[in-house]
């Protein structure tokens, strides 16, 4: 949870810093691959939402949403719009570059933008909430036409997103292990020079 919400370990309620404003953000193009109806069911589904920008370690509360599978054109897309605003936050489509995982009633999808990850967590009120909106970001955003018309090319895809997301985890959890060893360090630097005052005995 860093100083925020430490996905990474336990599951728990997360500790979020003060945003002055809602994020709307996009990573995601027009498709024009067909999705056949996938989780059209997934409609108005209530979710407190995180970021983590890269190069950060404490997630930031963006607000209450509600998540929606929606179609553009011939592609499908699950979009995640403000409660208080209507915005779109962001939108996960099949060319998104993302892996989605679950902690527990939080569904957290890392996003490639370049060669850094933005990360967000979609808190949902229950489990079956949680593995209905995991089901349906999973299987939109598969790139299933890539997949058929160039094999390769769709696996040093999925490589390079597991390599940055890993390799972003990995940066995160050794600037916390820096950080707790500062904190330590300063901590017995600070008990030894108490213990070096003269006592005034009257």
């Amino acid at each position: 949870m860093d100083s925020g919400m430490d996905i990474d370990g336990v599951d728990g309620t997360p500790k979020v810093e003060a945003q002055d404003e809602l994020v709307d953000v996009e990573f995601s193009k027009p498709s024009t691959s067909r999705q056949p109806g996938v989780h059209s069911t997934l409609k108005d589904l209530s979710v407190k939402v995180h970021i983590r920008r890269p190069e950060r370690d404490s997630w930031v509360y963006v607000g209450r949403a509600v998540v929606n599978y929606e179609t553009s054109g011939s592609s499908g897309q699950v979009v995640v719009r403000s409660v208080a605003s209507s915005k779109v936050l962001v939108r996960f489509t099949e060319i998104s570059e993302l892996q989605a995982e679950r902690r527990g009633n939080f569904v957290v999808v890392g996003i490639i933008d370049g060669a850094k990850v933005v990360s967000w967590s979609l808190n949902a009120l229950n489990s079956s909430d949680t593995l209905k909106l995991l089901s349906c970001i999973q299987v939109v955003c598969h790139p299933s036409k890539l997949a058929v018309i160039d094999p390769t090319g769709h696996h040093k895809l999925q490589k390079r997103v597991e390599r940055l997301i890993k390799e972003d985890r990995r940066k995160r959890h050794k600037r916390r292990k820096e950080a707790d060893s500062m904190v330590e360090a300063f901590s017995r630097t600070t008990l030894g020079a108490d213990q070096q005052q003269p006592i005034d005995v009257q």
